[in-house]
């Protein structure tokens, strides 16, 4: 069995820290039950804050000293990148098209009738299924790079700002591991 991880975000809060210092770099703290959700939060005092560095949006891990207190250090944020992927999807798509039954003036069954009316874009779709998603390349690119290929793929959206085109078209590293 694994070591559990335990993290967790430093998000505001209303509460007042009932800590007590007990060296340079250490505290005795009390867990608080927030009012509005029933959990148990640590407020974490504006002097800890400031001497560790810690912002609002860090994620901090615990560490069990295995004597009933606990270390608290700032996880370390991992460098990332754009990839673009490309991909293409496969559908198989059904024609339902009304033809005569016979042969042609030049020698052809009049079925063949039906795949020119489909090629001609004349036909009304009758069902479609989606068969999957192919991969078929992937380069790292830089983020002002990917901000102007969107512009050209999304020309609707090329005056919007860069943190809404992001939101909007980009999976952060952030989005995947559930920390949005």
């Amino acid at each position: 069995m694994g070591k559990k991880k335990i993290e967790s975000k430093i998000e505001p809060s209303q509460l007042e820290p009932q800590w007590v210092k007990t060296g340079d770099n250490s505290w005795i703290a009390t867990l608080q039950e927030d009012p509005d959700t029933g959990d148990m939060i640590l407020p974490l005092p504006d002097e800890l804050m400031k001497s560790q560095k810690f912002e609002i949006g860090d994620i901090l891990k615990w560490k069990d000293n295995k004597d009933g207190s606990y270390s608290l250090s700032k996880k370390a944020s991992e460098e990332t990148q754009w990839v673009l992927v490309e991909a293409v999807n496969t559908f198989r798509t059904r024609y339902m098209v009304e033809v005569p039954v016979g042969i042609d003036d030049y020698g052809n069954d009049k079925v063949k009738w039906a795949l020119d009316t489909v090629t001609m874009g004349e036909a009304k779709e009758f069902s479609q299924e989606h068969l999957g998603e192919q991969i078929v390349s992937h380069r790292v690119v830089t983020r002002k790079e990917a901000l102007a290929l969107c512009d050209v793929d999304n020309d609707y959206a090329d005056e919007w700002e860069k943190e809404l085109k992001m939101k909007n078209f980009f999976t952060t590293w952030e989005e995947q591991n559930g920390n949005d």
